[in-house]
């Protein structure tokens, strides 16, 4: 991957939080309450339908743009570890796992908002608790991308080894079933941030020394 194809690459990181964070805010904007009745989140579907139905749309869409940002990632870990490993492999295994699980935790709600007017409240009480089902497997594949480059940064300092300890960290809260909420909605969302940032800054450093290289 030449250093262009990185810089463009990278820029899916924060496209990908991005919508994220919109998402997230569009689809609980006036969201039920943690025990609403059927009845309640049966009305809130059919009261933010748009809301809900775009925001599921745009997370899941983060959901596709964080399996392109570790795509690309995988491609700067096999520079560093060396294309017979099966490190970088498993990163984009595991994106994409936790990838599915998202776009399935989003899809519920939406799902809910689609089908409104054909469903009782029971089923839309079924719809909206699923998500915690999604999420919990979102949690536990997000461990493969985050573990990976912990270890790959950590060997051989493709990225900082500052950065490779956060990244350990997350995983490490992710794992740790009753906190993992912490590390999927805030320590994932910044690990791709800095991640891009520092691939980034990575990219534009290898231009300047080949410039000075070439001159």
């Amino acid at each position: 991957m030449n250093n262009s194809e990185n810089r463009r690459w990278t820029l899916i990181g924060p496209l990908t939080v991005a919508l994220w964070v919109v998402g997230i805010i569009l689809i609980n904007h006036n969201g039920p309450a943690d025990h609403a009745t059927g009845s309640e989140i049966l009305a809130w579907y059919k009261s933010r339908t748009d809301s809900v139905v775009m925001g599921g749309w745009l997370f899941m869409l983060g959901c596709l743009g964080f399996v392109t940002f570790v795509a690309g990632l995988r491609v700067r870990l096999a520079e560093a570890v060396g294309q017979a490993s099966q490190l970088p492999g498993l990163a984009l295994v595991g994106a994409a796992m936790a990838a599915v699980c998202g776009m399935l935790t989003a899809a519920a709600d939406l799902a809910g908002g689609i089908d409104k007017n054909d469903i009782d409240p029971a089923t839309a009480a079924t719809f909206h608790h699923s998500v915690d089902v999604f999420f919990v497997g979102a949690e536990l594949a997000a461990v493969l991308p985050l573990g990976v480059v912990a270890i790959v940064a950590w060997r051989t300092r493709v990225l900082p080894r500052w950065w490779a300890a956060f990244a350990g960290l997350v995983a490490v809260v992710l794992v740790a079933g009753p906190i993992g909420w912490i590390g999927l909605i805030f320590g994932l969302p910044v690990w791709t941030l800095g991640t891009s940032l520092f691939v980034l800054l990575g990219s534009r450093a290898r231009m300047r020394t080949a410039a000075a290289a070439a001159a």
